[in-house]
């Protein structure tokens, strides 16, 4: 028997949310980086990552100046620090400064990675759209950065060795990623014959 489902309302809740620390500078040249969870992968090509602020960040000004930012991808050993990037503003700290955190200037555009967090993207904004109290800022990633030590045999990133973790956004809480399930775009070919 299939279980009955329970209406929850309309509420953001979507499984996973990213932990995204997103770098900028701002007028003055000062590295910023804030988290976003409401983001994520919206182009293949070009490539693209859409992540959306509320007008009232430090960072939504840094982005409608520069129109650039980075991804940096904290692992598990990073989440205090990501969580302090959340809960705190740039207006009032330097959050790098406060977490011993290194800001790298990225060599593609005119914002600052986080150099201890293993993967990065490094993107241009090319749109912008109002959606209710967010705006989503669409960046073409012009470059994707990963530590060697992150790097498998194949030269792809392993999201193992990388140990991102996600956001519960009605738990307000942190997940690491669980263990390796099957290949995809194989695991399903057993229901192709049927």
């Amino acid at each position: 028997m299939m279980p009955m489902k329970r209406s929850l309302g309309a509420k953001t809740i979507l499984y996973p949310h990213p932990v995204f620390v997103v770098g900028t500078y701002d007028r003055e040249g000062r590295p910023n980086a804030m988290v976003a969870a409401w983001g994520g992968i919206c182009s293949s090509q070009p490539p693209c990552v859409a992540i959306s602020l509320q007008k009232p960040r430090h960072t939504y000004k840094n982005l409608m100046e520069q129109k650039a930012f980075t991804i940096s991808i904290p692992p598990e050993e990073y989440m205090a620090e990501a969580d302090f990037f959340g809960i705190a503003s740039g207006k009032d700290v330097d959050k790098f400064a406060a977490t011993g955190l290194t800001p790298v200037k990225s060599e593609v555009v005119n914002a600052p990675y986080v150099g201890e967090f293993p993967f990065v993207l490094e993107c241009r904004v090319i749109h912008t759209i109002e959606i209710g109290v967010h705006t989503q800022f669409i960046g073409e990633i012009l470059d994707v950065k990963a530590d060697e030590r992150v790097l498998g045999a194949d030269g792809k990133p392993d999201i193992r060795e990388i140990r991102p973790f996600i956001y519960d956004a009605p738990a307000a809480g942190y997940v690491g990623i669980g263990a390796f399930l099957g290949r995809a775009y194989s695991a399903g070919s057993k229901f192709m014959s049927r």
